[in-house]
């Protein structure tokens, strides 16, 4: 034997050895790849996103039948952000029915990215809403019969009493907190009902209509509080002599736009106020798209759209048909009564994953807070849920935290502001189904839902690594990884 031979024998030695330990299986995988943390909330409420083992990427595993493949190379919309709306009912349940350790540990919860579910959205009503205390109001109210075209009476003096001190709150707790207003509808005296409920809006006045957004973000911008974006009219094909609507058609919203706000806005130095389109159901594309057809393209961002008709393939369409604009998804409701598990999966199949595969650069929901009796309610929804839930009849007040709380906190704790959806294919309801983004520090963020009623085990894939999961049928995981 030679000296090379020598020299290999205590090698192969110990590869034999090796063979003969595994009983001559071959090795088992290199657990060589990131490690990844999940995060689960199961249907029956076992788990609330609670933290599991972690697991980690490896080479050479056996992969199961379904296998989900994420891919960083390939990118689409960016982020702004997750949330809700601190409506006027919200903001006054928080600020009068909670003590001050109470509201401060409340938003924490909602707005903090570490110890909270990470709100980074707030879809704000311009005035009064179905759900406002002391009944309807705007920024320029005055005496039935009465004008003010000049809006020499505009004040926000309303908001200041609690709404815009819990949206500095919020701000200073998560500084990526975007802010979006949108009116339910304009003062009274510009309507041809001389009410904010219901009924059209007289277009003469749309020039005072431009100043009144303007004067709102000057105000808002005084007091700390950035405006991000503005959509014209909420849901403006449904009127109702209940609470504050406005019908608004898509000529009148494009005339509005392009020769009123989005040039007032300009002439101000707030050009870089984002406008949002349309605002309201999945089912009728044709009017943002009618929107974006017109001369108001050149000031619209891109479109808002809600949960309650259609389905959300819709953002789609419009995306489709207009590349260069972005889509936003700004309202959807809770319903008191409705089950935990049926709402999780409904809420992570149609909108975690659902608005998000379809472009959205938000999931927003509506009131973020409301009492055991489901408000204060202003004529509108009776039975409608928030984030969460603060029970006065108890001393001291008891919080509860919804299904919403826990769906939103599925991407607002792991997906931040200016991350972007990026590659993976996922299986359709009834089955495993997802979507995946990159933070801007390059972390991974994967949200999988199990939609079908029994656990399923798949697999991820990425980079040519991968590990297997089993979850339990109707739960939500995020698994996040650098």
């Amino acid at each position: 034997m030679n000296s090379r031979q020598l020299s290999l024998y205590p090698i192969l030695a110990a590869i034999l050895f090796c063979v003969a330990c595994s009983g001559g299986q071959s090795p088992t995988p290199i657990q060589n790849g990131p490690i990844v943390r999940p995060v689960v909330t199961t249907g029956d409420q076992a788990k609330l996103l609670q933290s599991q083992s972690t697991v980690q990427f490896s080479s050479g595993g056996q992969a199961t039948s379904l296998v989900i493949t994420v891919d960083a190379a390939t990118t689409y919309q960016t982020i702004d952000g997750f949330g809700a709306s601190l409506t006027d009912s919200s903001a006054w349940v928080i600020w009068n029915k909670l003590d001050t350790s109470q509201q401060t540990a409340l938003m924490q919860s909602l707005f903090s990215p570490t110890s909270g579910i990470g709100i980074s959205f707030l879809r704000q009503p311009m005035g009064a809403s179905d759900f406002s205390v002391s009944g309807n109001y705007s920024y320029d109210d005055v005496p039935a019969g009465q004008t003010d075209p000049n809006l020499v009476n505009f004040t926000i003096s309303h908001d200041t009493a609690y709404i815009v001190p819990l949206l500095k709150q919020a701000i200073a707790v998560n500084l990526a907190v975007k802010v979006v207003g949108v009116p339910w509808s304009p003062p009274a005296w510009m309507k041809t009902t001389g009410t904010m409920n219901g009924g059209n809006m007289i277009t003469s006045y749309f020039p005072s209509l431009a100043q009144y957004f303007v004067l709102y973000v000057q105000a808002y911008q005084q007091q700390g509080v950035p405006i991000y974006a503005l959509a014209v009219q909420n849901e403006p094909l449904f009127s109702t002599s209940n609470y504050p609507t406005e019908s608004l058609t898509a000529s009148d919203e494009s005339d509005f736009v392009a020769n009123h706000l989005g040039p007032a806005l300009a002439s101000a130095g707030s050009g870089s106020v984002k406008l949002f389109a349309y605002d309201h159901n999945w089912d009728n594309p044709g009017y943002p798209e009618a929107v974006l057809a017109s001369p108001a393209a050149n000031y619209v961002a891109g479109t808002a759209f809600h949960c309650y008709a259609g389905d959300v393939s819709a953002q789609s369409q419009v995306k489709t048909a207009y590349p260069s604009k972005d889509i936003w998804f700004t309202e959807c409701s809770g319903t008191v009564g409705s089950s935990f598990a049926g709402d999780l999966v409904w809420n992570a199949e149609n909108l975690l994953i659902g608005a998000t595969r379809n472009w959205a650069r938000s999931v927003s929901l509506w009131n973020l807070a409301l009492d055991q009796n489901s408000g204060p309610t202003n004529g509108g929804c009776q039975h409608c849920r928030g984030v969460v839930t603060i029970d006065d009849s108890t001393t001291p007040a008891t919080i509860t935290n919804n299904v919403e709380y826990y769906v939103l906190g599925h991407l607002g704790k792991f997906v931040v502001p200016g991350a972007k959806r990026i590659a993976s294919n996922t299986f359709g309801s009834g089955s495993i189904e997802d979507v995946a983004f990159q933070n801007p520090d390059a972390s991974i963020a994967l949200l999988v839902l199990n939609s079908s009623n029994g656990s399923t085990q798949f697999t991820v894939s990425w980079k040519g690594q991968t590990f297997n999961y089993t979850l339990p049928g109707q739960a939500v995981a995020t698994f996040t990884w650098k």
